[in-house]
């Protein structure tokens, strides 16, 4: 079966791309699952309830997300009504929500998502190595093919869990720091991997956002607010290619739309 994973989707244009373009991905891939990370689909910063009416109405399985998912107060209240919305597995107990899903393709294939967060500079919360670990445990007999989001800084951490669940999950794919990378790879015991997707949005500004407060910041050391950008519309995701009998990846490659805006 292939899985089309999306990259975190970073404001109006994100949301646009993903309306305008999903059906094209999503045949170019013969996706029979979809995925897709929303965390910065509200001005560019969490998920807002009228932005989940918008994007919930599209044919997408899962829905995934990361550190930015809390920046909206009323996101709590989704995260505990929509099984089909994850936040990241390791955040302590008490928090809305849930890490892990099970959902089952058009086709009846059952299949497990994980959304897990780094700890490299990012918030100190549990580990993901050792929640990834208990999650597989919790999951196991219940589907075969495991995708797992992790939303991470370091690419040296995205890559450190990919090894750790080689052989154990189908495919480890990267979100978060909204630049694609190119090491896409299967793993000697059938994991997919990829150490970030890259992101649906905006890619004519600085990781989504206009140039221009971003550099204040790294210029002036001070706190800016970000706008998101408004050129350059690409969506940017990977498709991965697992056979359903034994959930180890066959194949996975990058997939990057660019928006024409010469008509």
């Amino acid at each position: 079966m292939n899985i089309l994973f999306v990259g975190d989707v970073v404001g109006k244009v994100g949301r646009r791309l993903l309306k305008e373009q999903l059906r094209r991905a999503q045949v170019e891939a013969r996706a029979d699952f979809t995925i897709v990370n929303i965390e910065n689909a509200s001005g560019g910063f969490g998920l807002t309830g009228a932005v989940w009416d918008e994007v919930s109405r599209l044919p997408i399985d899962v829905f995934t997300s990361g550190n930015h998912i809390w920046d909206k107060k009323e996101t709590g209240a989704l995260l505990d009504a929509e099984p089909r919305l994850l936040r990241p597995a390791n955040y302590p107990a008490g928090n809305p929500g849930r890490g892990a899903c099970v959902v089952k393709s058009r086709a009846g294939v059952p299949v497990a998502v994980l959304n897990l967060q780094g700890l490299t500079f990012m918030v100190p919360i549990e580990s993901p190595f050792v929640v990834a670990d208990r999650l597989l445990a919790e999951l196991a007999g219940q589907a075969r093919v495991v995708i797992v989001d992790m939303h991470a800084e370091a690419t040296s951490e995205k890559q450190a869990i990919a090894w750790h669940l080689d052989g154990r999950a189908s495919a480890v794919l990267g979100t978060h720091t909204h630049v694609p990378t190119a090491d896409e790879r299967i793993l000697p015991n059938g994991t997919a991997t990829l150490t970030d997707v890259g992101m649906t949005g905006p890619f004519g500004g600085i990781i989504g956002f206009k140039p221009g407060p971003v550099l204040e910041r790294f210029l002036l050391g001070t706190p800016r607010p970000f706008e998101p950008a408004t050129s350059g519309g690409t969506l940017s995701g990977a498709v991965i290619d697992v056979d359903e009998a034994t959930g180890r990846a066959r194949s996975i490659r990058r997939l990057r739309i660019e928006e024409d805006r010469s008509a």
